[in-house]
C-alpha cells in the first residue's frame, strides 16, 4: 500500500500536515492557505492498473465537498464509487453524493475510491471546494522563480525503518509521535505501510516489515523501493534482529546498512540518519542470541563514526541498555507496552535536539 498525504484546503476545514517537507513556492502562484488533510492511498496495483481510495480529515465541519485535480499524463479512470466524477485529459473532478458529504471537525472521512490505468503517483493541483491545497501550484500558472532565502515549509518527515521491532507488533511510534507532538515538533511518519497504535490519531505510516532481514531487503531491492516511494529527513534504523538472529555476520549486515545510506543520500543529501543499538535478542530456542545482539551493537558506533558526514550525520541511539527482556518484552524478542515506553523515550532524546536545531 502507498499512500501520499496531501494537506487539501476547504473554506471550512483548518488545519493539517504537508505532504513531504513541502516548499510553499511565492504568494503570487495562488496557493492556498492552510486546510484539511486529503489522503490519497494506493491499496493495489497490477501490470498497468491501480486502486486507490481517498480520505479527507476536516479540521472544521464541512458539509458537501468538491474536488479537482490533475493526473499524471496517461493516467485514467475506469471506475469510481461513492463519487460523482468526470475526466477532461489530465483534470479530474469529483464530488459527494449526498450521504458522505458533511465530515465532522476533527474526523476523517474515507469518502471514495476507484479503479485507474497509467501512473499511480498522486495527481497535483488538488482542491476542495475551489480552494487549492496547501502547497499546491495551479497548473495553469507560469512558473516563478523563488526566493532561495525562504525557509521550507511542511513537517519533518521520519521514516521508521526496520522488521517487526518497528511495525507489527511493534507500537512504539505511537508513544513516539505522542512525545514529539507534545514537544510543538511537526513531523510526518511516512513509509508504505500503515498501522494505528495507540495513542488514538497518532501517525501510523512506517517501514517496519515482519520477518525481514535488512541483509536480504537491500539484496532484493526493497529498501530502495520503499526510499524512492518515500524519501524522508530522517530515518530511524532498527533493522538487524532477524539477520542477528540468523548468525549473520556483523560486518554483513554492516554493509547492508551502508547501502541504504548510500541510496538515502543520493535522494535526499541532508538525511539525517538514527541508528539504534538493537534491543537484547533473548528468545528461548536461541541461547547464543544475546552475545550475538551485544557484538553487533558494539561495532554499530565504528560504523557510524566512519559514514557520518557534517551534511548527513548518522547518530547512534543506544536502545539496548536497560532493557530487561522478562519485563520489556512479552516473548523474548518483541517489546510490550513497557518496551514501548522505553523504545520511544529513546528515540525522542536523540530526535528532539536534532528537531530544534533544524
Amino acid at each position: 500500500m502507498r499512500r501520499t498525504r496531501i494537506t487539501a484546503v476547504a473554506a471550512a476545514a483548518a488545519t493539517a500536515f504537508g505532504v513531504g517537507a513541502l516548499v510553499l513556492g511565492p504568494a503570487d502562484l495562488a496557493l492556498a492557505e492552510d486546510g484539511c488533510e486529503v489522503d490519497y492511498t494506493v491499496v493495489g496495483s497490477w501490470g498497468s492498473g491501480f486502486q486507490a481510495n481517498v480520505a479527507i480529515t476536516a479540521g472544521e465541519a464541512i458539509d458537501g465537498w468538491d474536488l479537482e485535480w490533475t493526473f499524471p499524463s496517461g493516467t485514467t479512470v475506469s471506475s469510481a464509487w461513492n463519487v460523482s466524477w468526470s475526466q477532461s485529459g489530465t483534470a479530474f473532478t469529483g464530488a459527494d453524493v449526498g450521504w458522505n458529504g458533511a465530515i465532522a471537525a476533527g474526523r476523517t472521512r474515507e469518502v471514495f475510491g476507484f479503479i485507474g490505468s497509467g501512473s499511480a503517483a498522486a495527481p497535483t493541483g488538488i482542491s476542495i471546494n475551489g480552494d487549492l491545497c496547501d502547497g499546491q501550484v495551479d497548473p495553469t500558472d507560469p512558473p516563478t522563480s523563488e526566493d532561495p532565502t525562504d525557509p521550507p515549509g511542511g513537517p519533518v518527515t521520519i521514516m521508521p525503518l526496520g522488521d517487526s521491532i518497528t511495525g507489527s507488533p511493534g507500537c512504539w511510534r505511537g508513544n513516539l509521535w505522542q512525545l514529539l507532538d507534545q514537544a510543538g515538533h511537526d513531523v510526518d511518519f511516512v513509509g508504505s505501510l500503515s498501522q494505528a497504535c495507540n495513542p488514538a490519531g497518532s501517525d501510523p505510516d512506517h517501514e517496519g516489515h515482519g520477518g525481514f532481514l535488512v541483509t536480504q531487503s537491500v539484496n532484493n531491492g526493497s529498501v530502495r523501493g520503499w526510499l524512492d516511494q518515500n524519501t524522508p529527513d530522517v530515518l530511524l534504523l532498527h533493522f538487524a534482529t532477524n539477520d542477528v538472529w540468523s548468525s549473520i555476520p556483523p560486518a554483513t549486515i554492516l554493509a547492508a546498512y551502508t547501502t541504504i545510506v548510500e541510496d538515502l543520500r543520493e535522494r535526499n543529501p541532508d538525511a539525517i540518519i538514527l541508528a539504534a543499538q538493537l534491543i537484547p535478542l533473548a528468545p528461548s530456542n536461541c541461547a547464543d542470541c544475546p552475545q550475538r545482539t551485544v557484538d553487533f551493537n558494539a561495532q554499530i558506533p565504528a560504523w557510524a563514526a566512519a559514514h557520518s558526514t557534517a551534511r548527513s550525520p548518522i547518530v547512534v541511539v543506544d536502545q539496548h541498555t536497560g532493557w530487561v527482556p522478562s519485563v520489556d518484552t512479552y516473548d523474548g524478542v518483541h517489546p510490550d507496552e513497557d518496551g514501548y515506553v522505553k523504545l520511544a523515550a529513546n528515540w525522542f532524546a536523540a530526535l528532539d535536539p536534532i528537531l530544534d536545531a533544524s
